[in-house]
């Protein structure tokens, strides 16, 4: 593991500040948040999630994982939720894992955190769902910040959630608290 490699994984990781969510830009938020703030969001979610799961998690695997989710966007960029419907969900997940096992690569851990993300990916570990959770989560929250301070309504990320439970109880009942502020507020106006 060299220096120069090490380097490299810096400032190619470095540019996921730069990468944009896509699906806020293509709703007209202006400003939009970025994937590494988005990712730091996941991490601060799923470290809040943790206290209330109720089960032993590994905290250094769940927060890798947070910080770890997103990071092929560094390389991939966003993908904005609309083309994934034309794309092939093996193909995307074949490209960003490819993407994340280069970036990784110099460091003595990569096949670990390379495992973590897959855990993430399918959910297969508490860490792994509980993550999915923040992540989801994280989003709705950002949905509601900027409904709140940028004054416009994005109900297509509202659209469907109800449907789709978290894995853990915490995050359902934070899912259903901030949903509630967010009727109240819209009945305030």
């Amino acid at each position: 593991m060299g220096t120069d490699e090490l380097l490299a994984l810096l400032l190619r990781a470095a540019r996921l500040k730069w990468v944009v969510r896509s699906g806020w830009a293509m709703h007209g938020v202006p400003d939009p948040e970025s994937v590494a703030e988005h990712a730091w969001g996941v991490t601060v979610v799923a470290l809040v999630l943790a206290e209330g799961a109720q089960i032993p998690l590994d905290r250094e695997k769940l927060l890798t994982i947070a910080l770890l989710h997103d990071l092929p966007e560094a390389v991939l960029s966003d993908i904005p939720s609309p083309a994934l419907r034309y794309l092939d969900p093996q193909a995307k997940r074949g490209a960003e894992e490819e993407a994340l096992a280069e970036m990784v690569s110099p460091l003595a851990g990569a096949e670990r955190l390379l495992s973590w993300w897959r855990e993430f990916e399918d959910g297969s570990t508490p860490e792994g769902r509980l993550v999915r959770d923040a992540d989801r989560l994280e989003m709705l929250v950002q949905a509601h910040l900027y409904e709140e301070n940028r004054s416009g309504a994005l109900d297509e990320f509202w659209k469907g959630q109800d449907e789709r439970p978290f894995y853990f109880p915490v995050a359902q009942e934070l899912y259903a608290a901030l949903l509630a502020r967010r009727r109240r507020e819209d009945g305030d106006q």
